[in-house]
């Protein structure tokens, strides 16, 4: 209940109300309910802003509460305007909103140059097919080179010279910003999709519990830690092992509960985390793999995965990723 004091002792449940025993300490001065229970209850709606008529099993509202714990600087303003958090969806500028639109599945964000132009394409088609928002990380300057593109008035575009993925992320992703997406798809551009589909990634990693993972990386391709690679005939993988490295007593990363850094998905809870990881000057992001499963929600055992039914093609292309 954030700073407001109170202890509530006992409280009687009768009818459509609720009538309160309760002893209350407010700024160190206790009181007790000795007077009618009609008058009792008044009095602690005054004081507390409970509301009363509530059923039987339904939660006290302690609204007096809730004043303080407003983000900061909304405290003047009445209750009903304030707005905690904002989404990235364009809005018409003539027409109505349609207030009933589907909510979007997830937030893809990605640093793109012109020169990976046809991969991304790829990419922002599979993710825009699936219901998801895109928005796109402009690192070389080239951003009106992509209008020809059929999808480009409908993905987020942001244009900073030389800035790397971690630049923008910290910068453009707020997770009040975002807050409205269940994942967040934090990618490189140098990746292939023809075996991946986002909507049945997402459905994978839910069944599962992942709020921290990845698409496991074709064999075929470029792959820096071998815990990455797909394993044919699994849904998902958890663990790596190696004899002398990653032995089954090892449950350090990168033999347990980790996962790249090129392309990552981010739960709504966990990309908060791991926003308020990012360090301002953050540039490659080298060594913050290992780090993320301080932003598990739970253990990093069980909640970090690679899901190897959906998985994609790391090209290894050198980008400013």
């Amino acid at each position: 209940w954030c700073h407001c004091s109170a202890v509530l002792t006992s409280f009687a449940v009768l009818g459509l109300g609720v009538q309160p025993m309760i002893e209350l300490e407010m700024n160190g001065q206790p009181r007790s309910s000795d007077e009618e229970e009609e008058d009792a209850a008044f009095e602690l709606s005054t004081i507390m802003g409970i509301k009363q008529n509530q059923t039987a099993g339904e939660d006290l509202h302690l609204d007096g509460c809730n004043d303080k714990c407003r983000p900061a600087g909304s405290e003047a303003l009445p209750r009903g305007i304030v707005s905690t958090k904002s989404n990235l969806e364009m809005q018409p500028l003539w027409d109505s909103v349609n207030q009933k639109q589907k909510q979007k599945r997830g937030l893809l964000a990605m640093t793109v140059g012109i020169k990976q132009k046809t991969l991304v394409d790829k990419i922002v088609n599979k993710f825009l097919n699936d219901g998801f928002v895109a928005m796109l990380f402009h690192y070389d300057g080239f951003s009106p080179e992509w209008e020809d593109l059929e999808w480009n008035d409908r993905v987020i575009h942001v244009s900073a010279m030389k800035q790397t993925k971690w630049w923008f992320a910290k910068r453009f992703l707020h997770p009040d910003i975002v807050g409205e997406y269940d994942y967040v798809f934090l990618w490189d551009e140098d990746l292939g999709v023809d075996h991946f589909n986002p909507a049945k990634y997402l459905t994978i990693v839910k069944e599962e519990g992942l709020e921290i993972s990845q698409p496991a990386l074709d064999p075929k391709s470029n792959i820096h830690h071998l815990i990455t690679a797909r394993r044919s005939g699994s849904r998902l993988h958890r663990r790596y092992y190696r004899r002398g490295k990653c032995e089954a007593n090892n449950t350090s990363p990168p033999c347990l509960g980790w996962v790249e850094m090129m392309a990552p998905v981010f739960s709504r809870s966990a990309w908060r985390c791991v926003w308020y990881m990012i360090q301002n000057d953050l540039i490659h992001a080298w060594g913050l793999d290992f780090q993320l499963g301080y932003c598990a929600q739970g253990d990093r055992m069980q909640k970090v995965g690679i899901v190897d039914d959906e998985y994609v093609a790391h090209l290894g292309i050198p980008i400013l990723g």
